[in-house]
């Protein structure tokens, strides 16, 4: 294993407890206690996955996740205090992966850290190139190309998009989308693959407000455009 974690919280007895309960796993693991910090030591370290508090001094959790995934697709952890769901969407739509609310579990947080890596880790189970009008996603290579530039899409938005590219004109809803990412974020929170749904097409499509490949299909859920591969 020996991934690299880095976990970011002001306060150091949840840092502490998050560290102890990491490393017991076998994962490697940095601290930092603010957003800047983080952000220096996200970009000079690399780390595998991180594990970021929404309330921060200076530089807030979400300022940190919206300028890292600018730079990278790292796997992002939220920690939030709040229980508002508009918090939790907002998380979700500046591209992190997962959320956890405190107080939390530790074991909870080994886990889902697992399943994020898990997910990281596993080949896309169908390799090769599908391609829709100008579109180019690399199964393999984890890359989307719209008109020959690349779209930095966040892990989670390429595993959706991919699903729902590789069967095109076939409606999935919430819950065949969770189960296809095997994806702990969103048990019991289904709607938060809307977020997911509304920060693909506004990096992939022309007009997000009229999508071209990722549909709706009303009080059902979502699908590729037929047509489009």
């Amino acid at each position: 294993m020996n991934e690299l974690i880095l976990v970011v919280d002001d306060e150091q007895r949840i840092v502490r407890q998050a560290r102890d309960y990491l490393e017991h796993s076998g994962f490697r693991v940095l601290e930092a206690s603010d957003g800047k910090l983080a952000l220096a030591m996200a970009r000079q370290a690399k780390p595998d996955l991180i594990v970021l508090d929404l309330n921060l001094p200076g530089m807030d959790g979400l300022d940190v996740c919206r300028t890292l995934r600018r730079e990278s697709d790292t796997p992002i952890i939220m920690l939030t205090a709040r229980v508002e769901e508009t918090d939790r969407l907002i998380g979700l739509e500046l591209g992190a992966d997962d959320y956890i609310t405190k107080p939390f579990s530790p074991r909870e947080l080994v886990a889902r850290v697992r399943v994020i890596l898990r997910r990281v880790n596993r080949a896309v189970a169908q390799a090769g190139v599908l391609r829709a009008a100008d579109l180019e996603i690399d199964l393999q290579g984890h890359r989307v190309l719209r008109g020959g530039v690349a779209v930095p899409l966040s892990r989670t938005e390429f595993n959706l998009l991919a699903v729902l590219a590789q069967h095109p004109g076939q409606t999935f809803s919430r819950a065949q989308l969770v189960d296809r990412l095997h994806n702990v974020t969103f048990q019991g929170f289904e709607r938060s693959i809307d977020a997911h749904i509304k920060n693909l097409r506004r990096k992939l499509e022309p007009d997000p407000a009229t999508p071209r490949y990722v549909l709706t299909v009303f009080g059902v859920g979502y699908k590729f455009a037929e047509g489009e591969t």
